[in-house]
């Protein structure tokens, strides 16, 4: 494992937590709205457990650390620009909309 990435053990763990949220929240709605037509939809998912394969946690791990890596990146440079030794929360606000349009 290459130790300048995330621990796949970590980002797995992660994944999981958000799914049994989504799940424990699909839960709550589906018991306050049955829609005529659709009793039954999405039983097939509640009864398959999701996962990620090994490859998908390495590819997520590696997508992680390189936005990580540019967000640092374009921020020290709006810091930098500023004057500033010390990157702030407001040189992230600022590059953030570009970056995510870039990712």
């Amino acid at each position: 494992m290459d130790d300048n990435t995330f621990d796949p053990d970590l980002i797995h763990a992660i994944f999981k937590l958000v799914w049994n949220r989504k799940a424990i929240q699909r839960e709550k709605n589906e018991g306050t709205e049955t829609l005529e037509g659709e009793t039954g939809a999405g039983t097939s998912k509640k009864s398959r457990p999701t996962f990620a394969n090994a490859n998908a946690l390495k590819m997520s791990c590696e997508l992680l650390r390189v936005f990580i890596t540019e967000a640092i990146e374009r921020a020290a440079t709006i810091a930098e620009a500023e004057g500033v030794s010390k990157i702030e929360p407001t040189h992230l606000e600022r590059i953030l909309p570009q970056l995510l349009l870039d990712f």
